[in-house]
């Protein structure tokens, strides 16, 4: 049987189905936050996030085991996206009036979320095996209600992260610039630390708390290296974000590989590939060309 017989043989299950639209979902929407973290310079913020939404899970279990649900990771979901919210919001609040700068308080959440989450699933009556969905993705797990949840914050990100994207975009590349034209500053900060804990939530099925912060980063280093544009770089990261995690997941059909560190593997592996290619071809192809060329701003405030 060859491999494009084994996909389709694959691709007619309905639990294949569901894994493969939510790798497509959250593939293409992870970039969206993600260029505005690269922007900020805050591409570890994704990381400190995922660490405390594992924390976010433990609680989900204990309310769980305390109110006898079933399963006992019903609110699970729900105790991920709010102490991812509350992480991201209140490291944006750290970095700007505290003392401690944005690394310090990235380490604080790294330590503090995975050693809470551990404690706190102790206290449920779970055992450490019970988060290792949640840190490493679990894409063959999906439910339909899985999906809806993922759809519907999915939807929520691409609204603000598209949307708002002349605004976001200002406040990324100079704040004091975005203070200047009257816009608010602060909320919109804030705003895309909760995008990000959502896109975070949204995610962890899909690559897991440990690896979601590759799914929001390295598409858009890829889109870097083939444009030099805002708005292009977001749509090629949303394209490229997309085809990654579908690639990713259709080799796991067939091999025995887990999906979420495969589809960050390929990632990797094709920015690898176009940042070779970029330094061998474009010393050629840019001789004698103007190094700074007059181009039309893509975002006007």
């Amino acid at each position: 049987m060859d491999w494009f017989t084994q996909i389709a043989d694959a691709l007619t299950s309905p639990l294949l189905q569901r894994a493969l639209i939510a790798a497509l979902i959250v593939g293409a929407t992870a970039p969206v936050v993600g260029t505005y973290l690269v922007q900020r310079r805050l591409s570890l913020l994704g990381d400190g996030v995922g660490h405390v939404a594992l924390t976010g899970v433990a609680m989900g279990w204990l309310v769980g085991s305390w109110t006898h649900a079933q399963p006992n990771d019903a609110y699970a979901v729900i105790g991920a996206v709010i102490a991812a919210i509350i992480g991201a919001v209140l490291i944006e609040i750290v970095s700007a009036r505290g003392r401690t700068s944005g690394d310090v308080a990235l380490a604080l959440l790294f330590y503090g979320g995975i050693a809470g989450g551990v404690v706190i699933i102790s206290l449920a009556g779970g055992t450490n095996a019970n988060l290792m969905a949640y840190l490493f993705g679990s894409l063959s797990t999906v439910s339909t209600g899985d999906l809806v949840t993922t759809a519907v914050m999915s939807g929520l990100i691409l609204l603000v992260g598209i949307g708002l994207r002349t605004a976001l975009f200002a406040v990324s590349h100079d704040q004091e610039f975005a203070r200047s034209s009257g816009l608010p500053v602060r909320l919109l900060t804030i705003l895309i630390a909760v995008v990000a804990a959502l896109t975070v939530t949204a995610s962890m099925r899909v690559v897991g708390l440990l690896l979601v912060s590759a799914l929001m980063i390295v598409p858009v280093a890829i889109a870097q290296q083939l444009t030099s544009s805002f708005r292009r770089t977001m749509t090629a990261a949303m394209v490229i974000g997309a085809v990654v995690c579908v690639g990713g997941l259709l080799i796991t059909f067939t091999e025995p590989l887990a999906p979420g560190a495969t589809i960050v593997v390929l990632a990797v592996t094709v920015y690898a590939g176009v940042a070779t290619i970029r330094a061998v071809v474009r010393p050629r192809r840019e001789r004698g060309v103007d190094p700074h060329p007059d181009m039309a701003d893509d975002v006007h405030v």
